[in-house]
């Protein structure tokens, strides 16, 4: 295959990016499209479109281009490469509630999983504490630009999350200590007491008897006035019930059911509540509560009106989100479904749909170009931007002259 055409000027202002089969996820496919991108955003999506004088221009030869792709559930970064105990800042398992602490003061900027997902064409991601904990911290969604600080990935004004847990992994972590949790009902016991604290600390500062700030309380605060967005890591579908009433005793409302393998037994229920669903196409049968699932869960909930993204939660499976997604045509999906899994509706599940998950003008020039449809299982990713920036180039990818 011959390489990327490119045409450049040394005063360019703006990028074209010319002759690529577009895929703008919000609209139809568009066939030998021209996309304009000018200070980091696009400026133009079509055919026909004039290319400016003097702007840095791309030959995509008939290649396929897609929205940068998104993954709401990394852990990369704070389990850096190489998987050393040394690495392993993913989990405050000191305390089964630790809302103060935030993934992004466990980053390693320097992890190599993040040059391989941005060489899968993934642009975005939501880094997520791990699953030890029922509250477990906040989140934070970065940019995979290459970067020596965090300030350099963070994805500016994207709304804030935070992790939480039931089922399994709390019980396992805190079941043998005093005050645990060591059952289902002592993880939602455990949920409810923090946020009734919460409440309690709120009416204690308004009758003017102010306890000592708590950092913790002040982040549950947050969340009771839905300033953050509650992901939780839930499997079995009577989880899922259980949270809900838990949840909707406190009036949250849940963003989203991270795993959510028994999705596909309560969606009425999780679309009732508007809540999304993000989701593997195919791991099950590790742990007990993994058991039931079936590979026509994300296709089922996404038929019936959810919102539904796949992740990766692994550094490996990050780098083949598109082969992921290719998965479900085989359990019930259609092409433009599939393609929504790993795009509109990831930036629907953490609030930055106005910035990326589509091809739309107005949006962050975060692509991804394939040298086939990305659902193909031959296709590779031939070449990423974020905000315009070329990130991955397979041509160039371990020489003098990569960019950037």
């Amino acid at each position: 295959m011959t390489p990327l055409l490119l045409l450049t000027s040394a005063l360019a202002t703006e990028i074209a990016i010319i002759n690529a089969n577009i895929l703008p996820i919000s609209a139809a496919p568009i066939e030998d499209g021209v996309v304009l991108i000018e200070d980091g955003r696009i400026s133009a999506v079509g055919v026909g479109i004039a290319v400016p004088e003097g702007a840095e221009v791309f030959d995509a030869e008939g290649r396929w281009l897609t929205p940068g792709l998104i993954d709401v559930h990394s852990h990369m970064g704070v389990y850096p490469w190489p998987g050393t105990d040394a690495h392993g800042d993913g989990n405050e398992a000191t305390d089964p509630s630790t809302p103060r602490v935030w993934a992004g003061d466990s980053v390693h900027v320097e992890d190599p999983a993040f040059s391989r997902a941005r060489a899968g064409g993934v642009t975005t991601i939501q880094v997520l504490p791990g699953s030890a904990n029922l509250i477990g911290g906040e989140s934070v969604v970065l940019k995979l630009r290459p970067a020596r600080t965090l300030s350099g990935l963070l994805f500016a004004d994207a709304p804030r999350g935070i992790k939480m847990a039931c089922g399994e992994n709390p019980k396992r972590v805190y079941g043998k200590d005093d005050d645990g949790p060591s059952t289902r009902m002592g993880n939602l016991a455990g949920m409810r007491g923090q946020f009734q604290a919460a409440l309690d600390y709120r009416d204690a500062r308004q009758r003017r008897e102010p306890p000592p700030t708590d950092p913790d309380l002040e982040v549950l605060l947050d969340v009771l006035d839905g300033e953050v967005r509650v992901h939780i890591h839930c499997y079995r579908s009577d989880d899922i019930e259980g949270i809900f009433r838990t949840m909707d005793a406190f009036d949250i409302q849940v963003a989203s059911i991270q795993h959510a393998l028994e999705a596909y037994k309560v969606r009425d229920l999780i679309i009732a509540h508007d809540t999304a669903i993000a989701t593997w196409p195919d791991w099950w049968g590790f742990k007990m509560e993994a058991l039931d699932a079936i590979p026509h869960n994300a296709a089922l909930v996404k038929s019936d009106g959810g919102v539904v993204a796949l992740h990766s939660d692994s550094s490996n499976t990050v780098q083949r989100m598109y082969n992921e997604a290719a998965k479900m045509l085989r359990y019930g999906a259609s092409e433009a479904e599939a393609m929504e899994m790993i795009t509109l509706d990831p930036a629907r599940m953490l609030g930055i749909e106005d910035r990326v998950g589509t091809i739309e003008v107005g949006k962050d020039a975060d692509l991804a170009l394939f040298s086939q449809h990305p659902l193909d299982i031959y296709t590779r990713v031939e070449r990423t931007w974020i905000e315009g920036s070329v990130v991955y180039d397979r041509d160039t990818e371990g020489t003098p002259d990569a960019r950037p």
